[in-house]
């Protein structure tokens, strides 16, 4: 999937509010003000399974991500996050894109459970 497609979905969910952490050089896709998913391109300093990469990170079931990491070798353990309930997609590999807008749409959910009702009812998601 191409950066603008995906970012135009990403940016699609409801209350989705997108900023730049410079200090990471991430774009992080947030709800609530709860981070759903990131965009990030780790450098050559970097564990070797992740540099150079055009990385998505997003939330994800932990057993749900053991099976996809387990599927699919371009499907890795969540950049520098929990590493358990987050996986971060090589954009650029081989996840078809129907998975990976599957995968978005699981990031939002879980993210959007987890805030308060007063917050969800604001959002309307």
């Amino acid at each position: 999937m191409d950066h603008e497609r995906l970012d135009a979905l990403l940016q699609s969910y409801p209350g989705c509010t997108k900023d730049f952490k410079a200090e990471w050089q991430w774009w992080r896709y947030q709800v609530g003000g709860k981070m759903f998913a990131a965009t990030l391109h780790p450098g050559p300093e970097h564990a070797p399974e992740y540099a150079g990469r055009n990385l998505l990170t997003l939330k994800c079931d932990p057993v749900w991500s053991e099976q996809l990491r387990a599927e699919h070798p371009d499907i890795l353990p969540g950049f520098y996050s929990d590493k358990r309930n987050w996986i971060s997609v090589d954009v650029d590999g081989d996840v078809p894109d129907d998975l990976l807008c599957e995968l978005c749409d699981h990031s939002y959910r879980l993210v959007f459970a987890k805030l308060t009702k007063k917050a969800q009812r604001e959002i309307g998601g």
